[in-house]
């Protein structure tokens, strides 16, 4: 796999991940809506950890830098 994540696109994924975990958590979303989003929760910390998304390559996106050749 290619890295096609860049730093700031990870970042925002595991900010996205504390906002969820804390929803739920709180109590302030439940049922079918938070185990929904505690399952996309965890698809974000994993394609964060592995800097690859699935859906990124199926389309072509790739927000890593571009390494300078010098």
């Amino acid at each position: 796999m290619k890295k096609n994540m860049g730093n700031a696109d990870r970042i925002i994924r595991i900010l996205i991940v504390l906002i969820f975990a804390a929803l739920y958590y709180t109590g302030t979303v439940t049922g079918l809506l938070g185990t929904t989003l505690i399952i996309l929760s965890a698809v974000f910390v994993a394609t964060s950890l592995l800097s690859f998304c699935p859906i990124y390559a199926v389309f072509g996106m790739n927000t890593c830098p571009t390494k300078k050749s010098e």
